[in-house]
Formats: C-alpha cells, sequence, structure tokens
C-alpha cells in the first residue's frame, strides 16, 4: 500500500510532462500541416528589420564592434552584482563595502584603461 501512495505523489509530475510532451507532438503537426507547402523567391529572399538585405552575409566586422559589446556584458554584470550589495547593504556592513569597492575600483580601472586605449571611440 505504501507503494501506491508513493506514486500517487507522483502523478501531477507525470500529468504536466504527459501535458507538455502532447503540446509538443500537437504543435509540431499542426505547424507541418498547416505551414507553406510551396517556396517562392519571395519567401527565400532574405528579410531583416523591414529592410532589404544589402551586402555579403560574410562581411567582416571590425574588431572595435566586439570590443564594445564585450564592454556592454561587463558593465551589465556589474549592475547585476550592485544590485543585490544594495539591497543587503545593512547586513554587510564595512565588510560588504570594503569588498563592492574593491570590485567596483577594479572595474573603474578596467573602464579607464579602455577609454585610454581608445576603445571607446567609434569612427
Amino acid at each position: 500500500m505504501a507503494d501506491v501512495v508513493h506514486l500517487s505523489s507522483w502523478f501531477p509530475v507525470l500529468l504536466v510532462l504527459a501535458i507538455s510532451v502532447g503540446m509538443v507532438v500537437l504543435l509540431t503537426f499542426l505547424s507541418w500541416l498547416l505551414g507553406p507547402k510551396r517556396m517562392t523567391a519571395i519567401k527565400a529572399e532574405a528579410f531583416e528589420c523591414g529592410s532589404e538585405s544589402s551586402g555579403s552575409a560574410r562581411q567582416r566586422f571590425g574588431v572595435k564592434f566586439y570590443v564594445v559589446a564585450l564592454l556592454f556584458v561587463v558593465f551589465d554584470v556589474e549592475a547585476v552584482f550592485l544590485y543585490p550589495w544594495a539591497v543587503q547593504f545593512k547586513e554587510l556592513s564595512w565588510y560588504g563595502l570594503a569588498t563592492m569597492s574593491g570590485f567596483l575600483f577594479t572595474l573603474a580601472m578596467g573602464l579607464i584603461y579602455v577609454w585610454k586605449k581608445g576603445a571607446l571611440e567609434w569612427e
């Protein structure tokens, strides 16, 4: 009898799993059934943001594009670290302030270095 009780506790999990698998199968079948069947030149044409495509898809981007993107990610992650620190500011006390000051100092030095190297100059 204990095995029946134990298995009944898994019923909601198995129900959600069955529903999700059923949805995947149903939606895949419906997209195949209702989807376009004939490929035309207009459908095969590349389209992005409402603009006609221009140039080659193999065009190289400058390194500065990637540097700016990487810097954005770094400083976005900084904001992610600052929020929980600000919420727990009183509980962390002086140790938290010293740790975050070191973190911000390191980021500031990195920003100054990148600025001096001219990576933020857009041409």
